[in-house]
């Protein structure tokens, strides 16, 4: 007669040989006892299958055991979709898993049995990290170790937090600072000279953190770059030059990019332009740039991307890592780990012709990457000499970002919404190729004019044109300070000069009204005079220049001198 109810396949605490030998749901490791039990207590509320193991410095929490790895994986996918277990949860074999912790004690949870007169099964305690050593035995000890075991203790010292010198096995005063810190941490006396048995223990650690990334170096032959990937969260995707993709790996949230191709500091600051516009770098975030590197952090609620990209010998070389803000404690020391191996292999780099691609893609930088864009672009130009920019309030309204041709960020300086203007400055300052002349006086009614602006937002790489007439220097209900134009528009050149034969700026396009009672015909439009503009320009600090132009521009002259004028806003 069954008892109660049987909460697992295995009825009581399997042994560490039996363990060793059975398929686990890994979902945490600590690094004190006391921290697992009291973790693996609370997971027992949740899960009736929760075991727990030392490791060799640190205690796993798992679930199980499972009959077959599928049997695994489908608990492991079930559980992460519900949000149950933490994301980096893995499938563990249980060939680390040593004495076991849980259940153990009045705080287990209970178990029932086939027959009452069976007892269950008590955990033993695992052996203290300290040893009968003294310190002068200990430090002997260590005198005898080879140069790289002395190394691989610095390794692990730096990789739980406590060493950030240089790896070089001498044991110096910052090393021995970092030995006690990590005995301190561990509640033992904090000598500052580990004896056998916490260097074993400390190593044994630091080999489990690894093996649960799978930090392993990768020779990337192709790419030219030898790098530690954590091969537990990525794995190979493909190629598509300039990148070596590695897509996540057991729902890891983690991409990693490798960067490989020939050219120059042009390519290289290029590079740096255009990564920012990817959809894996968010906005905010530090971005420096050197003569022969850059390095790029961007961090949102839900991402964070860290890029670095060097050039050296005509070869342009770096990496991206994407992780999900939630596990930055690991992924620090993934990004660590790959910051100190990173190197460049050889004297070649991706071959361009190494996967078919079509001519639009192979033009394009960024093959195989989805590119952010824009919410909305709009047009404006330059009205003084330090870049100073007029464009409409739509065009920067709930912006978190706003950009100038896509490359220059920029701020907001002034916002008339009387007249619906807006002045931004760059954060860096500019020099504008053109600069608008405004009209002085009244125009005629009746002349020609052009209204130069990026049309259709930030798919062309330049301005373009729209010739028109000027109908009258007001509005169709009379409405003094703007001018009514006849010519076709479209949304994107809203913000952009209209100018007069001469190339004279006679006022600024406003966007057409989409929302009122009347539709008027497509090709009224409206215009910021420049008799109205020039006064709030000076208001805001910036000097108009007034034109003192003459005589008709010929076609590729007008063209030259709008586009040299005319700039995209763009608003992220």
């Amino acid at each position: 007669m069954i008892y109660g109810l049987v909460l697992c396949a295995a009825l009581a605490l399997p042994s560490a040989a039996a363990a060793q030998d059975q398929i686990w749901l890994q979902i945490e490791a600590q690094p004190t006892l006391n921290e697992a039990s009291d973790r693996a207590q609370a997971y027992a509320a949740l899960f009736p299958d929760v075991s727990g193991f030392s490791t060799g410095g640190w205690y796993a929490i798992a679930l199980g055991p499972f009959q077959d790895r599928a049997a695994a994986e489908d608990r492991l996918r079930q559980l992460k979709s519900e949000g149950l277990i933490p994301r980096d949860s893995f499938i563990a074999s249980g060939g680390d898993y040593r004495a076991p912790f849980w259940p153990a004690g009045q705080s287990a949870p209970v178990v029932a049995l086939s027959d009452p007169g069976d007892t269950p099964l008590v955990a033993a305690e695992p052996a203290p990290l300290s040893s009968t050593e003294t310190p002068e035995e200990a430090r002997a000890a260590e005198a005898a170790l080879p140069p790289e075991a002395r190394q691989k203790l610095q390794a692990a010292l730096q990789w739980f937090g406590h060493y950030d010198g240089k790896i070089d096995g001498s044991f110096g005063a910052g090393t021995r600072r970092s030995m006690a810190d990590w005995q301190t941490e561990q509640g033992e006396e904090p000598t500052g000279i580990l004896t056998s048995t916490q260097r074993q223990s400390l190593v044994a650690a630091y080999d489990q953190a690894q093996a649960e990334l799978g930090l392993a170096t990768q020779t990337e032959t192709e790419a030219g770059i030898e790098i530690t990937l954590p091969t537990a969260l990525v794995e190979f995707d493909h190629y598509e030059p300039p990148f070596v993709h590695f897509r996540a790996k057991n729902g890891s949230e983690v991409q990693v990019i490798l960067i490989s191709q020939p050219g120059d500091q042009s390519t290289l600051y290029g590079l740096y332009d255009v990564l920012q516009t990817l959809e894996i770098m968010p906005v905010e975030g530090e971005r420096s740039r050197s003569e022969a590197s850059f390095t790029i952090d961007g961090r949102s609620a839900t991402r964070a991307t860290h890029a670095y990209a060097e050039l050296s010998k005509g070869l342009v070389k770096g990496y991206i890592l994407v992780w999900n803000p939630k596990e930055d404690a690991r992924m620090a020391r993934v990004l660590a780990a790959m910051q100190s191996s990173f190197r460049s292999v050889g004297d070649t780099a991706l071959d361009p012709g190494l996967v078919p691609l079509s001519d639009e893609t192979r033009r394009g930088l960024m093959a195989g990457l989805e590119v952010r864009r824009p919410v909305l672009s709009r047009s404006g130009f330059y009205v003084d000499g330090n870049g100073t920019v007029a464009t409409v309030a739509e065009a920067v309204e709930g912006c978190n970002r706003i950009t100038l041709d896509l490359r220059h960020d920029a701020r907001l300086l002034h916002v008339d919404p009387a007249t619906g203007l807006a002045l931004l400055t760059p954060v860096t300052p500019l020099s504008p190729p053109a600069v608008a002349d405004l009209l002085s006086g009244p125009a005629r009614s009746g002349q020609d004019i052009a209204v130069s602006g990026y049309s259709y937002e930030d798919k062309l790489p330049a301005p373009t044109l729209t010739f028109g007439t000027l109908e009258e220097m007001k509005g169709l209900n009379g409405e003094t300070g703007v001018a009514r134009l006849s010519v076709e528009v479209l949304a994107g050149d809203a913000g952009g000069p209209v100018l007069d034969s001469t190339g004279t700026v006679i006022g600024l396009l406003l966007p057409r009204d989409t929302e009122g009672a009347r539709r008027l015909p497509a090709s009224v439009s409206y215009a910021l005079q420049a008799a109205t503009l020039a006064p709030r320009l000076s208001e805001a600090g910036v000097a108009p220049r007034a034109s003192t132009r003459t005589g008709a521009l010929a076609p590729e002259d007008l063209n030259r001198l709008a586009e040299g004028m005319t700039v995209l806003v763009s608003c992220w």
